[in-house]
Formats: C-alpha cells, structure tokens, sequence
C-alpha cells in the first residue's frame, strides 16, 4: 500500500533516545495540559526517571517512524507505598506532529501487554484537562472505565485544570490473589 502514514515500530527506549524524549516533553510542559510540571526537565533528569522505571521492570518505550522518534510511553508506580506494588499508572506523550495517527493506541496496548505480562493487575490513567479528548478516547477504547473528574485540582497556563482518571484490569485484575510471596 502507497501513500498511507509511514509505519511505526515500537521498541525499548534507549539513552540515545532522550534528546528526542525531551524535546517532546518539553513542548508538553510549556504549551500543553498533559503533564502538570511547569519547568521541562533536562535530559538528565529524565534518564535519571527513565532508569527508575527500568529498576521495577516496567516498560518504557519509544515509537519511530522511517526517520524519528514520534512518541513514547512508560508505565510507572501509581503511588509508592507497598499496597499499591500491582498498580501502575501510564504516560504517553506524542511529537505535535504525530497525534491522530493511531500511535497513542499503538504506545497503550504494548504497555498494557507488557505490564500484564510483568504481573500487574490494574492500570491507572491520570489525564491533565477533562478537554484532553484524545487521550481519553483512546483509554475508552482500550478498556479503561469511565472518567471520574477532578474539577480545578491544577493550574497551568492561567487557568485551572481538571484531572481525569481512568483505569482498568490487567490479566485476572482483581479476580484472584497475587502469587504468594509477592
């Protein structure tokens, strides 16, 4: 097939990697509602996060076309007390570019694939701005259950912001007891 969107590849991110990494969250932090930081991290900071998310065997990924990165994602701890060990919470962030291409769908399912198989039994989605439309349409989509809306919790960009929460099982969810030991 010709003249279609260029195919995109999934794979593991790589410290080569971050200058692209960055250069996409930053345009989030400074001109968008998805992260709630105001000040973009440097590329170090983000290598520092990134190999906190390899320490816990979660997935953290990158989405590349023929000749860039166009996105990534990452699963990450949704709260950091043991009780909350099955639990992660997703990111996803897009190049401006790249979004209504399918790739925020394609960058969900490998994580949910991946945390599934790690032993995970629920996904969390914290989504800045209830007007986010996209990214709750593609965890609709997948599975997540209907948002809960918590009304103004932020401000960015001379307004208040909404937080939208989503979540999903994983594998058995909660149908079933953790192995044991675990």
């Amino acid at each position: 097939m010709t003249g279609g969107p260029p195919a995109v590849a999934l794979r593991p991110a790589e410290p080569s990697d971050f200058a692209a990494i960055q250069a996409i969250y930053r345009h989030h932090v400074l001109h968008g509602l998805a992260s709630f930081e105001e000040e973009p991290p440097d590329e170090a900071e983000l290598l520092r996060r990134h190999a906190e998310v390899q320490a816990r065997d979660l997935p953290y990924l990158v989405a590349h076309d023929a000749d860039r990165l166009v996105g990534y994602a990452y699963a990450a701890p949704f709260r950091p007390r043991a009780a909350y060990r099955f639990t992660v919470e997703d990111s996803i962030y897009l190049a401006p570019d790249a979004l209504g291409r399918g790739i925020g769908r394609l960058l969900l399912s490998a994580l949910i694939e991946r945390c599934t198989a790690r032993g995970m039994r629920r996904m969390i989605a914290v989504i800045g701005d209830s007007g986010n439309l996209a990214s709750i349409g593609v965890h609709r989509a997948l599975g997540f259950s209907p948002p809960a809306v918590l009304e103004g919790v932020g401000f960015k960009l001379g307004r208040w912001v909404d937080v939208v929460m989503m979540q999903r099982a994983l594998g058995p969810g909660t149908a079933s007891l953790p192995p044991p030991g675990a």
